[in-house]
């Protein structure tokens, strides 16, 4: 790949399989320089297995892939020099200090003397971190893990940032603070970074553009406003207080009222109007009269969760089959520090 394309990242029909199970099916998308791309979706989707290909941790089963240029699979090391990554399960040496685990790491990366000490202390006071340099991370909160582990990943000035769900298991303020540092940092180094998440507040707040992988294949691409528009409406959602024999939606059918009509898999109907004010008194009128029996009505202006509710008929949330992909993964990490 030319790397004057303006893309940082280079997806082309990328399939990864664990014995049976088909974690990636055949996934596309490319990453601007200097952008935020979100990866959304639930636990199992594929996200973890897609950062992993792409950070040169598995070899994909068949697609292509470029990271700052480089081919993952014929040129892993240069694309391993190219990134820094935060994985989604906690990496730091807990037995060494902040500074301890900063320089370890620079080393490995070639750094050293007066440049390496520099690179430390901006990266700590970057993340607020500086005054606790010198205190076991044993003794550190998860934000102050995580804010180390940010801070870390960045100390060889990578092109390409991974983050693999960043604020997994943070409390909401403490959330919203590495939110800060994202920002930050995306407006100060203009890196560009890739960050899978399950949470959509997060990737609406953060990215430019967003992929909703399910089940490992994308369904929807582009920015936050883009795929609310696939919607386009106010969304009305009806909880019956018993099941119907006749289908909700032909009961329903109110012309020039009712847009679209959908029986999601929790039992509630979704509607799209125009305006859920003015739509909700006809709705509950006709109901009444056609003896559907609601229980409960809510509205609300399109969200990245209707977006997601739309094209798989569920929530966006961790799902029972949602363990595999990360059994498989966790499973091949252990067994590689084994053989270490």
């Amino acid at each position: 790949m030319d790397k004057s394309s303006g893309y940082d990242i280079v997806v082309e029909n990328l399939v990864k399989k664990y014995g049976d199970l088909l974690a990636v099916r055949g996934v596309s998308f490319r990453v601007k320089r200097g952008e935020i791309f979100g990866f959304l979706g639930p636990n199992g989707a594929g996200k973890t297995t897609t950062i992993h290909v792409l950070a040169t941790l598995i070899k994909p089963t068949s697609g292509r892939a470029v990271v700052a240029g480089y081919d993952v699979v014929r040129e892993p090391m240069k694309v391993r020099r190219s990134i820094g990554i935060v994985f989604q399960d906690p990496s730091l040496d807990d037995q060494l200090t902040a500074y301890e685990n900063m320089y370890m790491h620079g080393r490995i990366y070639g750094l050293r003397g007066e440049a390496l000490e520099e690179r430390i202390e901006q990266l700590l006071r970057f993340v607020e971190l500086y005054e606790h340099r010198n205190r076991q991370v044993r003794y550190f909160s998860g934000g102050m893990r995580r804010r180390l582990e940010i801070a870390r990943a960045l100390l060889h000035e990578p092109q390409v940032l991974f983050l693999d769900e960043p604020t997994i298991g943070l409390d909401p303020h403490t959330r919203a603070h590495i939110w800060e540092y994202i920002t930050r940092l995306r407006k100060e180094s203009r890196v560009t970074i890739f960050l899978t998440t399950h949470y959509m507040d997060e990737a609406e707040k953060l990215c430019d553009r967003i992929a909703i992988i399910d089940h490992g294949k994308i369904i929807a691409e582009g920015t936050p406003e883009q795929l609310k528009s696939i919607i386009g409406s106010d969304v009305v959602y009806l909880r019956l207080s018993a099941r119907s024999e006749k289908d909700p939606c032909s009961i329903l059918d109110i012309p020039n009222t009712i847009k679209e009509c959908k029986l999601l898999s929790d039992d509630r109907v979704a509607l799209k109007v125009a305006n859920a004010t003015e739509a909700i008194p006809l709705i509950l009128s006709i109901a009444s009269s056609k003896g559907l029996r609601i229980a409960e009505v809510s509205y609300h202006k399109p969200s990245l969760n209707d977006v997601f509710l739309y094209l798989t008929g569920r929530e966006l949330r961790d799902e029972e089959v949602g363990g595999l992909e990360n059994l498989f993964i966790k499973a091949r990490a252990l067994m590689r520090r084994g053989r270490l």
